[in-house]
C-alpha cells in the first residue's frame, strides 16, 4: 500500500512548532473525550483533516454541515487531532505513520497522545491515576519533575504505540499520558483526570467541570462508537495476541 492511501488536508495556515494533542478512539474513549472537550474549551478552529480510502465513508455533520470524521483543530500553538470514528485496524499503521510525518513537517514542538489504560474494577476507582510514558529518557525525568507517575514497564499496542515508536525517527519527541479506564465503556472520569494531568504539562488550567457533570449524556452518546471501537480493538488485539501480552492501550 502506497503511503498516498492516507493523507493531511490543510484548509487554513497551520503554522510550525506547534504542540500536538491526539485524541483517537481507544480504550474507554478516553484520548476522543479529552480531546473533544478541550477543543471545545479552547475554542479551537478546523484546520484541516485526514482523508483515505482505508477509512469507513462516513462525514460528521456540525449545523448541516459535512465534517471529516478525523479533524485537525487548532487554537494558538496548539493544536488537536481528532477522530469521531474508530480507527480500523487495517488502517493503523498508515494513520500513524502519517501523523508522525505531518508532525515532523510542522517542525512540531511536542506530541502529547491522550488515551486509556484498561484497569480491573475500574469501578472501585473514584479517581482514575494518570500514568505518563515519553519517547526520551529526558522527557522521562521532565514527567518526573512534575511530580507524574511513570508507566515503567509494559506494553503499548494501537496507533499510539506506533506513534511513540516513529516519533524519534523523525526527531521528535511524544509523551503519553493513559488514565485508568473501564475498556469497553465510555470513561468521561478517566478523560477528566488525563485533561487535568495534561494542564500540569502544557502549563494551562482546565476546568473539567463540566465534563463530570456531563458524564452520563456522554456515556450514552458515545455508546455506539464505543463498540464500533471495540470491535477493532479486539481485531487489533487478534492480530498480535501471540507476540504482545494483554496490555492493551
Amino acid at each position: 500500500m502506497p503511503d498516498e492511501e492516507v493523507s493531511i488536508v490543510e484548509v487554513k495556515e497551520v503554522g510550525e512548532e506547534p504542540v500536538i494533542i491526539t485524541g483517537l478512539p481507544d480504550v474507554g474513549l478516553v484520548g476522543l473525550i479529552a480531546a473533544s472537550y478541550f477543543a471545545s474549551k479552547m475554542r479551537m478552529e478546523d484546520v484541516g483533516f485526514l482523508e483515505s480510502d482505508l477509512l469507513p465513508p462516513v462525514v460528521v455533520l456540525y449545523d448541516g454541515m459535512p465534517k471529516s470524521p478525523v479533524r485537525i483543530l487548532k487554537s494558538g500553538g496548539l493544536v488537536a487531532i481528532i477522530s469521531e470514528i474508530a480507527i480500523p485496524a487495517v488502517a493503523i499503521s498508515k494513520v500513524s505513520r502519517t501523523i508522525v510525518k505531518w508532525a515532523s513537517k510542522k517542525k512540531a514542538k511536542l506530541i502529547i497522545t491522550l488515551g486509556g489504560i484498561a484497569v480491573e474494577e475500574r469501578y472501585k476507582l473514584e479517581k482514575p491515576t494518570v500514568y505518563a510514558t515519553a519517547s526520551s529518557k529526558e522527557a522521562v525525568e521532565e514527567l518526573k519533575s512534575k511530580g507524574m507517575g511513570i508507566l515503567d514497564r509494559g506494553y503499548l499496542a494501537g496507533p499510539y504505540a506506533l506513534i511513540m515508536r516513529w516519533a524519534p525517527l523523525h526527531g521528535l519527541i511524544t509523551i503519553g499520558l493513559l488514565a485508568q479506564s473501564f475498556f469497553n465503556y465510555p470513561d468521561p472520569e478517566a478523560a477528566a483526570s488525563v485533561l487535568e494531568e495534561l494542564g500540569k504539562l502544557i502549563g494551562l488550567e482546565i476546568d473539567v467541570t463540566e465534563l463530570k457533570e456531563k458524564g452520563e449524556e456522554i456515556r450514552l452518546a458515545a455508546r455506539d462508537l464505543m463498540r464500533r471501537t471495540e470491535g477493532e480493538l479486539t481485531r487489533m488485539r487478534k492480530n498480535q495476541e501471540y507476540d504482545v501480552p494483554p496490555l492493551h492501550v
